[in-house]
């Protein structure tokens, strides 16, 4: 009798009615009603401060000017240091284009070009200058950034391996490469490049009141100067022992400590500026021809670099037998094999 009760589809009201009697009492029906209907009201009430929780990001948002972050005026000056790379070349003095015809003409090594033979077996001797360097760091650190190139005699290619010598190692990262011409009888460097002659190391030598590094010429191979041989002058023995060699020297070390300078220095054999020069250097290469230079030739020309401790030999004019061991060979044979 009890199941009319339990069904669920009437209003609260109904279902109650059929419980108890409310014929008697029909205004009271009304009270529940008002009673019951404001009820839901309060459900609709917490959709209220529902909203100022959807507004409570907006404070998140704060931080929007957080967006300016410092970040791209931090950026500004990390750009500045790339112009420091040039400002390691000399500022007064001139620049100059390297003739790559030339270049290309005496058979040396050409900037950028695929490498070869010729640019492998100078990356090998340079390696070894750069070790030895290391080494003189420790204990002589501006000698380690001098090197002076000679021979023995005339027609032994120092001056060719002189070039090649510096257009590879200024193809080094952190290295600056200074050529100087060094062979003041008879200078030949700046000729073999293209490059007009000026103002040079004599003349630095000889005035004190000229800047050496305004004589350094700049040109368009990277890290790669020259500074010219200079006036010539029947002193040039008596310029380089004087006490303002080393002070030359040191100043041109100092306009960049990244810098390595490299002498080409007359035969030691013909010239005496050579063994002059060894005094003031950090470690000699020494070209041998390997079809002319005899050994007797060679043990002279050490005696008289004896100023210089560190010797290094470059074996020049090797010659070559078609299918035979060659070094640096590896990148021709590519070719060959495909």
């Amino acid at each position: 009798m009890n199941k009319p009760i339990i069904n669920k589809g009437g209003s609260l009201l109904e279902r109650a009615a059929e419980v108890y009697d409310f014929s008697a009492h029909r205004t009271a029906r009304a009270i529940p009603d008002s009673e019951l209907q404001p009820a839901p009201a309060p459900k609709a009430a917490p959709a209220v401060p529902a909203m100022p929780v959807v507004e409570a990001p907006k404070p998140v948002e704060a931080p929007k000017p957080v967006e300016a972050k410092a970040v791209p005026i931090a950026a500004a000056p990390v750009a500045k240091p790339a112009p420091v790379q040039p400002a390691a070349l000399p500022v007064a003095g001139r620049q100059a284009r390297i003739d790559r015809d030339l270049l290309v003409e005496n058979q040396m090594l050409i900037p950028g070009a695929p490498i070869g033979v010729l640019a492998e077996e100078f990356r090998l001797a340079k390696r070894q200058l750069l070790l030895t360097a290391r080494t003189l760091n420790a204990q002589e650190p501006d000698k380690a950034r001098t090197i002076l190139v000679c021979s023995a005699k005339p027609g032994d290619g120092k001056t060719y391996c002189a070039i090649n010598r510096a257009i590879s190692m200024a193809a080094e990262r952190d290295t600056r490469v200074l050529l100087v011409d060094a062979d003041f009888p008879k200078p030949g460097i700046l000729q073999r490049l293209g490059v007009a002659d000026g103002r040079g190391l004599l003349d630095a030598l000889a005035d004190p009141s000229i800047d050496i590094e305004k004589c350094v010429v700049g040109t368009d191979i990277p890290n790669l100067s020259l500074l010219p041989a200079g006036a010539q002058t029947n002193a040039d023995v008596e310029l380089i022992a004087s006490g303002r060699t080393p002070e030359l020297i040191a100043r041109l070390l100092a306009a960049d400590p990244g810098r390595v300078v490299i002498f080409d220095s007359p035969p030691a054999l013909a010239a005496s500026p050579a063994s002059v020069l060894a005094l003031h250097v950090g470690q000699v290469m020494l070209v041998v021809r390997a079809d002319k230079t005899s050994e007797g030739e060679i043990r002279d020309t050490v005696q008289r670099l004896e100023g210089c401790e560190h010797i290094q030999l470059l074996l020049n004019k090797v010659s070559f037998a078609p299918g035979g061991a060659r070094f640096g060979s590896y990148y021709g044979q590519e070719d060959e094999e495909q």
